[in-house]
């Protein structure tokens, strides 16, 4: 990092310093991620303090959302089995990440703190890792060299760098290339990826194709998802039954109007609608929809769910298992800035994927298209005829559903492949 990139961006972390102390309680993701900071390097030094065992290993991984989680989740579950002498620790950015950070079967998990070189020292002086790991992409500039001097093994697994990535920009570069190429192993999800990160900083001697973990994941949620239980089997309907999953308003301006169309010609359509953000302000104006459509609406887990037209999940960590209910999906993000989320999670329950055109940024959308399993859509009326050809013509909808599964069993395997690396990297380290 040159010297004035440096001193910005120092600048910068100082200054998100400041604005934690003073955060609001707005529930807006950014105050909520200043705000949860708090305290931070407190809490890392009370956990060192109580629970580290400095003749035990440990091994850190970063990912600093709940998608880059799922795929240090494999890892972390292989770690727990195959190396129970090992503490975990599990840091995130986003509040979004919280709910699932809880669940991971780690020592520690906490808000990756400030990039600031107190907020890290404190970091790295209380975890004292063997070997620090990234999930997808997220590689921080102080953390990666303060964390080099110490001889930390560092490592980036299911990495992935779109040809379209804001971080190959030349401001992006000038701040982000030490930082890569201080990495002592990378799994890059293929090859194109590969050279991609080789062009940001990664060095060539490092790097290997590893593939993406969250097949892997996506595969084993699907394979025990329990349809007998009690989420599950209060929806369980014969009806024809389209999965909206995270979906963001640029999304249902889209979907709204092509589900109404479609429910005045397909008797007994079933829409179960997860936004994104499960928030009343975001959650209202689709209730008020359903309401002024004439359709009948419930909340998930309400008494008229299982006879609802439209369900509305206002909650998170359900959407993976819901996605057994689909007949056909449709994955949000792709009429949105924000880029397009998993289309692997219903794909791997043989459900034909449907998402918006914004979708370049996503390897697995493009298996899918390749595939058959998924399609790409520009408007409400190309996605009303979409959602009607799949959902009511199984001569089309069948075959879609089993190239889906088939791209995510192809995938498989990245899980094993990365814990090698993370393997190789306790053994440097």
């Amino acid at each position: 990092m040159r010297s004035y990139h440096r001193l910005l961006y120092s600048a910068a972390g100082q200054l998100a310093r400041g604005a934690a102390a003073i955060a609001p309680r707005r529930e807006t993701k950014l105050w909520n991620a200043l705000r949860a900071r708090r305290g931070i390097r407190a809490r890392y030094a009370q956990w060192a303090e109580e629970f580290r065992d400095a003749s035990r290993e440990l091994l850190w991984m970063h990912a600093p959302s709940v998608g880059e989680g799922l795929q240090a989740r494999p890892v972390l579950l292989t770690a727990r089995e195959r190396r129970p002498d090992l503490q975990l620790a599990y840091s995130f950015f986003s509040p979004s990440a919280a709910q699932f950070a809880s669940g991971l079967p780690v020592d520690f998990a906490d808000y990756l703190p400030f990039d600031t070189p107190g907020d890290v020292r404190v970091a790295l002086d209380s975890l004292q890792p063997t070997a620090l790991v990234f999930s997808k992409l997220d590689v921080w500039p102080m953390l990666t060299r303060e964390a080099s001097r110490r001889d930390v093994a560092l490592g980036l697994v299911s990495a992935t760098l779109a040809a379209t990535s804001s971080r190959r920009s030349g401001w992006a570069t000038g701040i982000l290339r030490k930082a890569y190429a201080s990495l002592d192993s990378v799994g890059a999800v293929d090859a194109a990826d590969a050279d991609r990160l080789v062009e940001l900083g990664v060095r060539p001697g490092v790097i290997t194709v590893t593939g993406d973990t969250r097949f892997d994941q996506v595969w084993e949620r699907a394979r025990n998802t329990d349809l007998e239980g009690e989420l599950l089997a209060s929806l369980a309907s014969g009806r024809p039954t389209l999965v909206a999953g995270s979906t963001w308003p640029a999304d249902e301006a889209v979907l709204l109007p092509a589900w109404k169309e479609l429910a005045s010609r397909v008797s007994g359509a079933r829409l179960i609608i997860a936004p994104h953000e499960p928030t009343l302000e975001h959650l209202a104006p689709v209730e008020s929809w359903a309401e002024e459509t004439g359709l009948r609406l419930a909340r998930l887990g309400t008494a008229g769910a299982s006879s609802a037209d439209v369900v509305i999940v206002d909650r998170t960590g359900v959407l993976g298992d819901l996605y057994a209910l689909a007949d056909v999906a449709f994955v949000g993000g792709g009429f949105h800035s924000a880029g397009l989320h998993s289309v692997l999670e219903p794909a791997a329950f043989g459900a034909p994927v449907l998402f918006g055109s914004r979708h370049h940024a996503s390897r697995e959308a493009g298996l899918l298209i390749q595939s058959g399993g998924g399609r790409a859509v520009e408007d409400a009326a190309e996605l009303e005829d979409a959602i009607r050809t799949w959902l009511m013509m199984p001569a089309y909808r069948t075959p879609a559903g089993v190239a889906a599964r088939a791209t995510v069993r192809a995938g498989l395997g990245a899980a094993d492949r990365s814990w090698a690396l993370v393997e190789r990297l306790l053994e440097r380290g």
